[in-house]
């Protein structure tokens, strides 16, 4: 349902905290049937910070950087540290949104002890299901992660939600799936216009401009779903789409803390 309430004063970051250098044919699925020439891309790792006189909402938690380092990505900053140089103390922030469970997204969900966490119901009861485990899903993710869902599931600090969530005033959660089973999509209506925070149903402009799906996916049909229902999003006026891994989104925001933060609303 669209919010048609009198836009907030929200304001958007995104925190880039990571890096990755990997070939196109391990980042598209695929790829070969392109027909195109292999080469190296980069992804960068990021999460999501709005804030306003409704509240403040961390969208993902970033990896662990010592998960990070294990995996062969490039730790460019404490996502933590560089939400305390935004003013924002993880340790009382109220609200974080898990757009899905994957290792770069909740890796440092146990730093913020105070918050309601958010995410979708059907993909809580994917990674608590018997397909968790299976390669082709776990590569992604970290057990002890994982673990820790049901954890906060029992202390009443997990709030599960359908396709179409309202956050806030101006703040809404879409479910897409695709990605995964419950893969999330974070819409701000704010006063200066619409962020799409696409999270990793976009990692890359390119792969949404070119619709090429990501390799790790859970329903193909979904990813493509996800594009379609991000593309009748930007079609509003006012509406940008910011997506999940692109270093791309540095350059086409306005910068906010050289290198590691830009503003997207």
């Amino acid at each position: 349902m669209t919010d048609t309430s009198t836009p907030a004063h929200w304001e958007v970051y995104a925190v880039r905290f990571g890096r990755h250098r990997l070939p196109r044919s391990a980042f598209y699925l695929n790829y070969a049937g392109y027909g195109e020439p292999d080469g190296d891309l980069t992804m960068d790792y990021y999460l999501w910070l709005v804030r306003g006189p409704a509240g403040t909402i961390v969208v993902d938690t970033g990896f662990a950087p010592e998960a990070g380092r294990r995996r062969g990505r490039e730790v460019l900053a404490d996502p933590v540290a560089v939400l305390a140089e935004l003013g924002v103390d993880a340790s009382t922030v109220p609200t974080v949104v898990v757009t899905h469970a994957h290792y770069d997204h909740i890796g440092n969900l146990h730093r913020f002890p105070a918050a309601e966490v958010v995410m979708s119901r059907r993909e809580y009861a994917f990674w608590q299901g018997p397909f968790a485990g299976r390669a082709h899903f776990a590569i992604p993710t970290e057990p002890a992660e994982l673990a820790l869902l049901p954890e906060l599931f029992e202390e009443g600090r997990l709030t599960l939600v359908g396709a179409q969530h309202r956050l806030a005033p101006g703040v809404e959660l879409l479910e897409v799936g695709g990605h995964t089973p419950g893969q999330l999509i974070v819409v701000v209506r704010g006063a200066a216009g619409t962020a799409v925070l696409a999270s990793d149903a976009i990692h890359s402009y390119e792969e949404y401009e070119r619709d090429r799906p990501f390799a790790i996916v859970a329903d193909v049909a979904g990813m493509y779903r996800a594009y379609d229902r991000i593309r009748e999003l930007e079609r509003q006026p006012g509406t940008s789409v910011v997506a999940g891994h692109d270093p791309e989104v540095m350059t086409r925001f306005t910068p906010h803390l050289p290198g590691t933060v830009c503003r997207v609303l």
